[in-house]
């Protein structure tokens, strides 16, 4: 079953990912994440994806939705692929240098990082250094994250170079918001904001609903701009699961029960958010294009597989379907 989302956003940019924002940032950006790991592929082991289910999905992205700028995390094990079949299909990439752990695998994603950003220079809009590293590894590899950051100053990319974390991180994990140590060293800021797990971890915003959470997206994005007024801010993820269907959150602090999963407040999220996020001219993420089956994991639990506006199986039909 197809269930609609109907939005009606005449005049604003809803979906717009223009070829000269990475010289003049005239419009914002309204992008999906994407990530091939789909149908049983995991990130952790086993096959990487091919360049057939990557190619798949992006036109399955191209005919049911009007996204035409994705945001990719990674650019190694098949994860290049990603970069000649947007170019063949006009989208945009915010494209994510994965910083983990591992020295070694940083630098060889470092390194391809930037020989992609040389050879796609109007594919690729951004470069970032990591995805929530620290969130992942509290400071431990901050420097890896600065050691990025400077590999790309070093290589002169044309493309603005950015660092994208939680929005808690990029407050310096303090309220009132405070600057981080990388606020001096991007062109850009890129935080996530998910009131879905606030719900589960936090005690300072125990109780976001569905209806709540456009405005709460817009309030953190606000912080981290008014606390970095000179860096472009954008929300590089939001969203909200679709499943297990009426399910419910609960605070591990608090035990409140806040915000239930469905469809129809996935669609609610998404919609209010990208049009308030287009009346504001603020550039976005939707978190995700794809369920992926690996995420439902320890630290998800089974709402982990229901980010994806789309399936994660053959067709992959989407259950929030846009207007082109």
């Amino acid at each position: 079953m197809n269930y609609l989302l109907t939005v009606a956003l005449s005049g604003l940019w809803l979906f717009y990912a223009p070829q000269s924002y990475a010289k003049n940032n005239v419009q914002p950006l309204q992008c999906v994440a994407f990530s091939p790991y789909v149908n049983q592929l995991t990130p952790n082991y086993g096959a990487t994806p091919n360049v057939e289910i990557i190619e798949t999905l992006l036109d399955v992205l191209i005919k049911e939705t009007p996204f035409r700028c994705i945001m990719s995390y990674g650019v190694l094990n098949g994860l290049e692929a990603i970069f000649p079949a947007a170019k063949k299909r006009g989208i945009k990439v915010i494209a994510i240098l994965w910083i983990d752990k591992d020295k070694t695998v940083n630098t060889d994603s470092i390194s391809h990082g930037i020989a992609l950003a040389r050879q796609y220079p109007e594919t690729i809009v951004l470069l970032s250094c990591g995805s929530e590293v620290r969130t992942r590894h509290n400071y431990e590899f901050d420097s890896e994250t600065e050691r990025c950051l400077n590999a790309l100053r070093e290589a002169k990319v044309t493309q603005p170079i950015g660092v994208i974390d939680t929005w808690w991180e990029w407050c310096n994990r303090t309220q009132p918001c405070h600057q981080n140590q990388f606020s001096s060293q991007v062109d850009w800021i890129g935080i996530n904001v998910f009131p879905w797990w606030e719900n589960r971890h936090s005690s300072l915003f125990s109780c976001v609903e569905a209806h709540e959470a456009a405005a709460f997206h817009l309030a953190r994005w606000e912080e981290v701009k008014k606390t970095n007024p000179t860096k472009e801010v954008m929300i590089t993820e939001f969203g909200w699961v679709s499943a297990p269907e009426g399910e419910a959150q609960i605070n591990l602090k608090t035990k409140q029960k806040c915000g239930v999963a469905s469809q129809k407040n996935q669609q609610r999220v998404i919609e209010s958010t990208f049009k308030q996020l287009a009346e504001k001219k603020i550039s976005g993420v939707a978190f995700e294009a794809f369920s992926e089956n690996w995420k439902a994991n320890k630290e998800e639990g089974d709402f982990g597989r229901f980010w994806g506006l789309c399936q994660s199986t053959p067709p992959y039909i989407c259950h929030i379907s846009l207007p082109h």
